[in-house]
């Protein structure tokens, strides 16, 4: 006979099981993309349960590489603000559920005992105030660590407007918090969220940022100092509900890494839930492939030494559907190429379609060697199908190539690229907890482009 897990949580509240709790909770917090582990090494001590690695915490993942084996909630879906774009805004009339810590604690034991989870990723509407429900937040990491020993990975929302002890508290309990700038500039702020302010958004995030910088300090005099948010603050930033361009949203990006020492910029599309004026009409569905770019770019930016202005300018300010960013920005910088792949510098090689930070370390390893050929290339798992239009081995081409824009993009377009897109195009879908179906295949980029 198959066990039902929650046959064995009795907790009730307001009639409501926590059972049915999970439901609306669970679902209410799929909408959250910000999600993933943190990479932070630190190991169970053997008094409590459970650990973090810095290989990070998943088991699984969905079709599109996110995390699933953190359990993702709300604390509550009540709200008092009236977001337009929010599923939760206070104006909505859906089925509410609050979670009590206590019922918090319960489920992430009890899932975690029987290895459905390694960690706990929990958001929430705001309830009552801000304080009140980051009052909340802190007191359910405080009975897992404290009362529970539950030494796994924990990532929660900062809540804006919130007393700054109890972000400093929470701080020293978590491995990652996060805020979340919702839209990319402040005017969008104000039309969309006339309840938030970029100031009320970005206090938090300074705060951690602040946090974090000290917390290193005292780890170099005090080693059995507690760490505070070790696996740094990431934000989340919903695409295609205001009319910011792509150079303005990837330009907010650039400036929160550099200010703000952000470990990750998420990009969630935006995902038409209420009837507004305000709001677009989305008749093709969530702009996911737009979405898709901007992590692209946000890559490029992060690991292979690219700036927002190198990417997209004024006058071009949104990427190209056809082509991914690097590919893109090649071929409008023809004049570089071809690279001859035995002398190019590790930053250039960086920025040849084809050529990623692994594979631009194995060229400079294996080239001290030997003269790299195209059969070399090949044996590094060197993508050449790509790489071929932009380089050189030994001061030859590979195939006798027109270096012509137009040219060179055909013939990328046609060589396909694979898309984080299921069988209905949908990327923000949440696997459940009780949920043993499969995600379907991803399309093809030859599918999306020919459809």
């Amino acid at each position: 006979m198959k066990y039902d897990i929650t046959e064995s949580f009795s907790i009730q509240q307001s009639g409501m099981s926590i059972r049915e709790k999970l439901g609306i909770l669970a679902d209410s917090a799929k909408y959250d993309v910000s999600c993933t582990s943190s990479g932070v090494d630190r190991r169970g001590d053997g008094t409590g349960m459970g650990n973090s690695i810095a290989a990070g915490i998943c088991h699984s993942f969905s079709a599109d590489g996110r995390c699933i084996s953190l359990l993702k909630i709300l604390l509550t879906n009540e709200c008092i603000y009236d977001c337009k774009y929010c599923r939760n805004r206070v104006s909505n009339d859906i089925e509410r559920a609050t979670f009590t810590p206590e019922e918090i604690v319960t489920l992430t034991m009890e899932f975690y005992r029987r290895n459905y989870i390694e960690g706990l990723f929990l958001s929430s509407g705001i309830l009552r105030n801000p304080s009140y429900t980051m009052e909340q937040i802190y007191r359910t990491v405080f009975l897992l660590r404290n009362r529970y020993h539950f030494q796994g990975y924990i990532h929660v929302k900062a809540i804006p407007g919130a007393d700054e002890r109890l972000i400093k508290q929470t701080g020293f309990l978590v491995d990652r918090m996060s805020v979340n700038l919702e839209l990319p500039t402040a005017d969008s702020l104000r039309k969309l969220a006339p309840n938030k302010t970029r100031t009320t958004i970005l206090t938090p995030m300074r705060q951690i940022q602040n946090g974090i910088l000290q917390n290193k300090n005292e780890l170099v005099l005090y080693q059995h100092a507690p760490h505070f948010v070790s696996g740094g603050q990431s934000t989340q930033m919903i695409i295609g509900a205001t009319p910011e361009s792509d150079y303005q949203i990837m330009s907010v990006a650039e400036s929160l890494y550099q200010k703000f020492r952000l470990k990750r910029v998420f990009y969630s599309a935006y995902i038409q839930v209420n009837q507004d004026k305000d709001l677009p009409a989305l008749p093709g569905g969530p702009p996911l492939l737009r979405e898709h770019r901007l992590y692209q770019a946000d890559f490029l930016m992060r690991f292979y030494g690219f700036e927002a202005k190198e990417l997209l300018s004024e006058s071009r300010p949104n990427f190209n559907v056809l082509l991914d960013p690097k590919a893109d920005w090649a071929l409008r910088h023809l004049e570089l190429f071809p690279v001859e792949i035995n002398k190019a510098e590790y930053e250039m090689l960086l920025r040849i379609p084809g050529i990623g930070v692994k594979g631009a370390r194995k060229i400079v390893k294996a080239r001290r060697g030997c003269n790299l050929t195209f059969e070399h290339l090949k044996k590094l798992n060197i993508s050449l199908k790509r790489a071929l239009y932009f380089i050189t081995c030994n001061g030859k081409m590979m195939y006798p190539t027109k270096l012509e824009e137009d040219y060179i993009a055909r013939n990328l377009i046609n060589t396909g690229e694979r898309l984080p897109f299921d069988a209905d195009g949908v990327t923000y879908k949440q696997l459940s907890l009780f949920d043993t179906s499969l995600f379907p295949e991803e399309q093809s980029w030859r599918q999306v482009v020919n459809a």
